[in-house]
């Protein structure tokens, strides 16, 4: 099959690589009908040593199962599936408390497993972790469907983890995939208030679409102070950081009113922040957030696509086949495009 690897920072290929087979009674091999490339793939692409590659990519995919193993049940030959970015078994004690992510026989796809840019992945304890769709699906809603793998389910847990609630205020940092996808969560949630802060116009464009009803361009402590401007002096009570990077947590810090909420989603690219008396403990803020346990979230967040009332799949604004993977990692590096939809 051909796949896609990263072998150092900048450097992905598309290569032949052995076709993956049943290794557990618990596997399903699944022949991925789209995929896509994530924001938080761009971190590797930015970091990685050509000591540390070359490592499979992509995490996000929809597919038709191939073969299942011996275990597994409920699911054929067949089946058009979505598949969370993190397998679990859907039993343990965490999952059962909707940590799908903390599955005691889980795991996340790409790293030691195969990547999702690929042709066919092996998807382990399948029975817990995909999610079957209607057969008949319309080819139009694949893009609103493969969010279901991430992005959505990512941006609605920044928002159910901050508590939003109806009449809330909230703020949004990044302009990203996941970003957008929070305002989309934080407006179905019955947010009164979003602040998109971003500052790509065709992106923040679709926010508003989404439910933002403020953009403050400006960063760091114009960002700041506008946002504060903008809520009184106090700031929001939910912020939801979606970019991972220190200056985004200072700005979430800066944003967040007193007993507010901030909640994490965009993948840390740092181990130390301000957690002190002036920045949280002070004005009793909650830090919280995390890797999204998105399978917890599929099932309430699918009726909602599959009828056509939302339509987080405008996100994906460039689709381009697998043998383009590198370049679809350049055009997000650069801003070229906001997310791009990977097809066979």
């Amino acid at each position: 099959m051909r796949a896609a690897f990263l072998y150092k920072a900048g450097d992905v290929r598309v290569q032949d690589a052995p076709d993956p087979t049943i290794e557990q009674p618990t596997d399903a091999l699944v022949r991925i009908v789209r995929s896509c490339v994530c924001g938080s793939d761009l971190h590797p692409y930015h970091s990685l040593t050509s000591a540390d590659g070359p490592v499979p990519m992509g995490h996000e995919f929809l597919g038709v199962i191939e073969e299942t193993g011996s275990e597994v049940s409920g699911l054929s030959r067949g089946d058009l599936v979505v598949s969370p970015f993190a397998f679990a078994d859907n039993t343990c004690e965490f999952c059962r408390e909707g940590l799908h992510t903390s599955c005691l026989q889980g795991g996340f796809f790409a790293a030691g497993v195969g990547g999702a840019q690929a042709e066919v992945i092996r998807v382990p304890q399948a029975q817990g972790t995909l999610v079957k769709l209607p057969g008949d699906v319309d080819e139009e809603l694949l893009p609103s469907l493969l969010t279901l793998a991430d992005v959505y389910g990512t941006g609605y847990h920044a928002a159910k983890q901050a508590r939003v609630k109806p009449g809330d205020g909230v703020t949004v940092i990044g302009d990203g995939a996941v970003g957008l996808l929070a305002v989309l969560s934080a407006k179905q949630l019955g947010a009164e208030r979003i602040i998109l802060m971003g500052r790509h116009t065709t992106r923040t464009d679709l926010g508003i679409a989404f439910g933002a009803t403020d953009v403050v361009a400006e960063r760091g402590e114009e960002g700041i102070a506008k946002v504060r401007d903008l809520t009184g002096g106090h700031g929001t009570r939910a912020v939801l950081e979606a970019v991972g990077h220190m200056p985004a947590y200072d700005m979430a810090v800066g944003a967040v009113r007193p007993g507010g909420v901030i909640s994490r989603v965009g993948v840390p690219q740092y181990e130390a922040a301000p957690v002190g008396f002036t920045s949280l403990f002070g004005p009793n803020v909650t830090l919280t957030g995390g890797p999204a346990p998105v399978r917890a979230y599929i099932d309430e967040l699918l009726p909602a696509v599959l009828d056509g009332s939302v339509e987080p799949g405008r996100v994906f604004d460039r689709t381009l086949p697998l043998e383009q993977v590198p370049d679809a990692y350049r055009a997000m590096d650069r801003r070229e495009a906001l997310k791009v939809l990977i097809t066979p």
